[in-house]
C-alpha cells in the first residue's frame, strides 16, 4: 500500500502525475488495469450516480460506503474528494478524514467554496477563514497521527472571480502555511495563468481536464505536477450509454450493444 511520503514523491517527479477519477468499483478496476498509479474519486460523479446534486447534498456516510467498496476491491492508491469538508466544524471534518484514512485512503481533496443548499449557488469562502479552518484540520490530523496528502482546491477560476490569477496566488500562500500538500486549480487553462500560479508557490499544482487544456507535455513544461479528470469521463460514458440506447430503439435490435458508439 502506498503511503503519504510515496504519494508526495509522485508530485515531485519530472512527469506530471495523471489521476484517473473514478466513482465506483468498476471504474476503479478499469483505471487500475490501465496502469494509473493513483486514482481519485469524483464527488460530482458519485453524487450523480446516487441521485444527488453536486455540493455536499450527498451525506458523508454514503460517500464513505462507496470508498470502502473501492478500497476493498482495488489495490490502486486512492484519494477522495471531500468537497468542502462536509462540515463547518474542523474537528468534525478531521474525524471524517480519519475515517477515510482507516479504510486505506492516502489523500483527500478539499475545496474553498460552498454550495448554498437553498439556491444551489456556489460561492468562495473567505480565504483567511478557510485557511484557519484548514489549519485546524491539519493540526488535528497531526495530533491524531493521521498522515494523508491534503490537496486543496481553490475555485477562483471555476467561479470566474476577478483577477483569478492573483487571487489564486494569494490563496496558495495561505493554504501552504495552513498545511496543504498540493494546490488544485480547476478550470485554469491559459498558459500564462498556469505558469504564474505555479511560479508563486512551492506546492505542486494540479489542473483538471477541460476542453481547452493543453496536452500533458505542454503542462509539464509549465511546471504542472498533477493532472486530474474530474467528472468528465463519467459524463462522457453517460452520453455514450444514451446514444447506445437510442440506437437500440432506432434499429429495433440489440446489434448496437455489440458495436462501437458512433
Amino acid at each position: 500500500m502506498m503511503n503519504t511520503a510515496q504519494l508526495k514523491s509522485l508530485h515531485q517527479q519530472a512527469e506530471p502525475l495523471i489521476i484517473c477519477n473514478v466513482w465506483d468499483v468498476a471504474s476503479a478496476k478499469a483505471a487500475e488495469q490501465n496502469g494509473f498509479k493513483v486514482i481519485g474519486t469524483s464527488s460530482a460523479a458519485i453524487a450523480c450516480m446516487l441521485g444527488y446534486a453536486d455540493g455536499e447534498f450527498m451525506p458523508f456516510n454514503e460517500l464513505l460506503f462507496i470508498v470502502k467498496r473501492i478500497t476493498a476491491c482495488s489495490n490502486a492508491p486512492l484519494t477522495v474528494d471531500i468537497e468542502s469538508g462536509f462540515s463547518d466544524d474542523a474537528q468534525t471534518t478531521a474525524n471524517y478524514i480519519k475515517a477515510l484514512a482507516e479504510v486505506g485512503v492516502v489523500g483527500i481533496n478539499i475545496e474553498d467554496s460552498k454550495v448554498n443548499k437553498t439556491n444551489g449557488e456556489r460561492v468562495l469562502v473567505n480565504e483567511k477563514h478557510f485557511a484557519k479552518y484548514l489549519l485546524a484540520i491539519t493540526t488535528q490530523l497531526e495530533q491524531d497521527n493521521i498522515s494523508l496528502f491534503i490537496n486543496v482546491r481553490t475555485d477562483t477560476f471555476l467561479l470566474g472571480v476577478e483577477d483569478a490569477t492573483k487571487e489564486s496566488q494569494k490563496r496558495a500562500k495561505l493554504y501552504q502555511d495552513a498545511g496543504a500538500d498540493g494546490l488544485f486549480v480547476p478550470c485554469i487553462v491559459e498558459a500564462a495563468a498556469i505558469k504564474a500560479v505555479v511560479d508563486s508557490t512551492i506546492l505542486p499544482v494540479n489542473v483538471m481536464c477541460m476542453p481547452d487544456l493543453a496536452d500533458f507535455s505542454t503542462l509539464k513544461s509549465l511546471g504542472i505536477k498533477r493532472i486530474s479528470m474530474g467528472n468528465f469521463i463519467f459524463d462522457a460514458l453517460q452520453k455514450d450509454m444514451t446514444t447506445r440506447l437510442e440506437n437500440i430503439l432506432q434499429s429495433n435490435s440489440f446489434k448496437p450493444v455489440f458495436t462501437a458508439v458512433l
